[in-house]
């Protein structure tokens, strides 16, 4: 049997609490974020959607956990090599970058959406606060 002491860091452990801090980051922050911008008006979005995401319809907000898990997974692999910024600006930063650009280069063409929001100013500040948001909380 080999020898771990408490302390020893896990890797393993760190990137699975990573995931779930991401998962988790969706429902306590990022969802959050979503009902102040609708509440002021910014977006026009429901909180906790429940609608079914094709195509094997899960459930909007578990589909958004589930990426959210990834990007918070990811976020930990790439901690250590990150600048030694405080942790809350580097998740913010991470979450405006990471999952904003991928949605806006990546996940709209793939939809047949608009890149970049489609440069409207509301929605592309929407999408920079939300991921920001959310992101804040992987740390």
């Amino acid at each position: 049997m080999a020898n771990v002491t408490p302390e020893t860091p896990s890797r393993g452990r760190d990137l699975v609490l990573g995931f779930l801090a991401g998962a988790l980051a969706v429902v306590a922050f990022h969802q959050v974020m979503v009902c102040m911008l609708s509440t002021v008006g910014l977006i026009q979005s429901r909180v906790y959607a429940m609608r079914g995401v094709p195509p094997c319809g899960v459930p909007t907000i578990l589909n958004q956990m589930f990426w959210g898990g990834l990007w918070g997974l990811l976020f930990a692999a790439v901690a250590d090599t990150l600048p030694p910024w405080p942790l809350l600006l580097l998740g913010f930063a991470f979450g405006v970058l990471g999952p904003v650009l991928a949605s806006w280069c990546v996940v709209a063409p793939l939809k047949g959406t608009p890149i970049a929001a489609g440069g409207v100013p509301q929605r592309m500040l929407a999408g920079l606060l939300i991921n920001g948001f959310g992101g804040s909380a992987w740390r």
